[in-house]
């Protein structure tokens, strides 16, 4: 588990405390400011502590939601558009409007981690408003896992969300050809 500063000093007490389970390599030090139960942490987990406001999306929300088999090179994450800059090359940074950076929002269980990801729905959305993007056999593969999930899908939720993007109709459309 990981725990920031402050965590650790709320649970465990003093900085001598600190420093004496990190001694015994009861505590790990992952990061400045950050510590793990753990030998070992998960990236997903590190980046949900250190990126709180931040949603996993694109290649890594695809991958979370089992629509690729394909591990992403970098993790995805959305933040809003003032935001800090996040400086780190294993993290990909897609800044969005507050008016849809909500949409979708949830959490989900992945690889025994809580992380923050946007939901299939609204995945679906992002796959068709940045096909132009991403790969055509990677694009394939996601579209025909979703067609496979057709069932499962809320496309209520799908048509809310379409109404909050330029192009929505196109959107529709889109979906209507190459998923249902």
């Amino acid at each position: 588990m990981l725990l920031t500063y402050a965590q650790c000093r709320n649970q465990f007490g003093t900085d001598y405390r600190i420093q004496n389970l990190l001694k015994c390599e009861k505590l790990f030090k992952v990061q400045e400011g950050i510590y793990s139960t753990n030998n070992y942490s998960s990236m997903q987990e590190f980046i949900s502590l250190k990126y709180p406001d931040a949603i996993f999306t694109m290649d890594s929300a695809f991958y979370a939601h089992g629509l690729t088999d394909e591990v992403p090179d970098v993790y995805y994450l959305a933040t809003r558009r003032e935001a800090t800059r996040i400086k780190d090359e294993r993290i990909k940074q897609c800044f969005m409007k507050d008016s849809i950076f909500e949409l979708g929002k949830t959490e989900i269980k992945f690889q025994g981690e809580k992380i923050k990801v946007y939901n299939q729905e609204r995945m679906l959305i992002e796959l068709i408003r940045n096909k132009s993007k991403i790969p055509f056999d990677y694009y394939k593969e996601i579209i025909g896992n979703y067609r496979n999930r057709v069932n499962e899908m809320d496309f209520g939720k799908v048509s809310e969300y379409a109404e909050h993007f330029k192009m929505n109709q196109t959107i529709m459309n889109t979906i209507q050809m190459e998923v249902l």
